[in-house]
């Protein structure tokens, strides 16, 4: 094969390459802007279906083949952000909100609840959330109840310390670390938060 043959067929291979690269770069953006699609469509559903909880006192689901509904909205005031929390932790659920942990008790209860969700969707704005912050959580009975962020830490997924059964009454928020990453790994991001009030909605007891 001559010089130039060579050359030619590597400038092809080389073409060849960064056309599959330059695709499967469209394919996974693509696939970003879907599930952030899907997580803004969900939220929308999730709040009428909330909505129709706290007026009727019954859970609601959002879609007809919903393994799960809606338990909460949670809200830092501070960064404008706000989410619809959903009945347990399954890959499903987590899909489309945050997640209350099984046994763990409603927000502001005796114990510990404890919500989680994606770093990438519905958690990103944890990575701005500081000591002092208000988080506030409304709860399918209407009652709302106010947390104070104490603090933040970071660990492994297996060794995290929280009892849900300890006294107190108090809220983390967990998601995996670090914020950006392109996979999954074994730390978690938590966010502690104490209870600072409660009361229920006008008209309920």
């Amino acid at each position: 094969m001559s010089r130039l043959a060579y050359a030619t067929l590597k400038s092809k291979g080389s073409l060849a390459i960064a056309a599959v690269l330059a695709l499967a770069g469209v394919v996974l953006c693509g696939q970003g802007l879907w599930i952030h699609a899907k997580a803004i469509l969900a939220q929308v559903l999730l709040e009428r279906a909330f909505a129709q909880t706290l007026a009727t006192g019954q859970d609601a689901k959002p879609w007809p083949w919903a393994d799960t509904w809606p338990v909460a909205r949670i809200e830092v005031p501070r960064l404008g952000k706000s989410a619809i929390v959903l009945r347990g932790s399954s890959g499903q659920a987590l899909a489309f909100g945050p997640g209350q942990l099984e046994r763990t008790p409603p927000a502001g209860e005796p114990g510990t609840a404890i919500f989680a969700a994606h770093r990438d969707t519905h958690f990103d704005f944890l990575a701005d959330v500081v000591t002092g912050d208000e988080i506030r959580v409304t709860r399918r009975d209407a009652t709302i109840v106010r947390f104070r962020v104490a603090g933040t830490e970071v660990v492994r997924w297996d060794a995290s310390g929280i009892d849900p059964l300890a006294p107190g009454r108090r809220l983390v928020l967990a998601t995996c670390w670090p914020f950006g990453a392109a996979v999954a790994g074994p730390l978690r991001y938590l966010v502690h938060a104490e209870v600072v009030s409660q009361a229920a909605a006008a008209g309920r007891p």
